[in-house]
Formats: C-alpha cells, structure tokens, sequence
C-alpha cells in the first residue's frame, strides 16, 4: 500500500486520499466553512483495504493535519465521529 496521504482542496472541497495497490482510492471528504474549519462528511475504503485501519489512518491524518494549519474539524461522518470519540486526545482540533 501507498504510504502517502494526500490533500486535494478546489473550491472549498477537499479530499484526503490514499492509492490502493490495486489502483482504487480510500478516502476522506470535506467540505471547508471557513479559513479554520472544516466538516468531514464522508469516508471510504474500498472493501478489499476494510479491516485493516486504513479508514483509522486517513483520520488520524486529517487531524494532524488540522494540528499543523490550525484548522478545526466537524466530523459529520459517522465513521469519523466514532473515530474522534475513541480518541480523547483529539479533543484539541474537534470543532465546538
């Protein structure tokens, strides 16, 4: 598997992304509401890469992500919701 995530941001859209082997894409989608702030609102992994912490990766990115550029995060994605809940020490880039 790839080792690199990478942000793809056009209009105030983004994507975390991550290259499968076998050529499709696991990722995170966001819409941007501000300078500082963003909403995750969708997550993927195709079925093949499920079960193997990639989904927990691409968040976990997101966040440091947020860290570096000062950015908050609205997880509206379930999945990223259960992710920001398992992780306390998130607390710190979790939009109020």
């Amino acid at each position: 598997m790839e080792t690199e995530i990478r942000n793809v941001e056009n209009g105030g859209e983004g994507r975390y992304v991550l290259a499968m082997p076998d050529g499709e894409e696991a990722y995170l989608t966001y819409v941007r509401s501000g300078p500082a702030h963003i909403s995750v609102d969708y997550s993927f992994v195709p079925p093949s890469a499920r079960g193997k912490g990639v989904g927990a990766r691409l968040v976990a990115h997101a966040v440091e992500h947020a860290r570096s550029s000062g950015t908050r995060i609205t997880p509206v994605c379930g999945y990223v919701a259960a992710e920001f809940r398992r992780h306390k020490e998130w607390t710190d880039v979790l939009a109020p």
